[in-house]
């Protein structure tokens, strides 16, 4: 098994037919890197078969840009893809403020656990 199935494949997101009608594929690191951003997306509850499945960042909105928040965030992400991302392990987990107020810069280290390979991440997300 190549290095790129063994990180899996399916559908890409966002589910948007190409001119040719088809709906895109995504595999290996890319498939991984999508499959973290639901994770961040999904807040608790919204999957009914899986009820504590997702990272719950909303709760943060309209919160301050404040140490105490991305803190808190920062801890949320940890666990969240700790639990719910097997391929990988997650080596690191900022949360900094960004440029606007309201923004904030999520940025994970993480190593892909089949063939060690280190990958990173960044999500931007706004408090408002």
């Amino acid at each position: 098994m190549n290095r790129v199935a063994a990180l899996g494949n399916g559908l890409a997101l966002p589910m948007t037919p190409d001119t040719l009608g088809q709906l895109p594929q995504a595999s290996g690191p890319e498939k991984v890197r999508q499959s973290m951003a639901v994770i961040l997306d999904t807040e608790p509850g919204e999957r009914l078969m899986l009820p504590t499945f997702g990272c719950g960042l909303r709760r943060f909105l309209m919160q301050p840009n404040t140490t105490s928040t991305r803190a808190l965030m920062q801890r949320e992400i940890e666990i969240a893809l700790r639990t719910w991302e097997p391929r990988i392990s997650v080596d690191r987990v900022e949360v900094l403020p960004g440029d606007e107020p309201a923004l904030v810069m999520i940025r994970i280290a993480y190593t892909h656990l089949r063939d060690g390979r280190p990958d990173n991440l960044v999500y931007p997300f706004y408090l408002e």
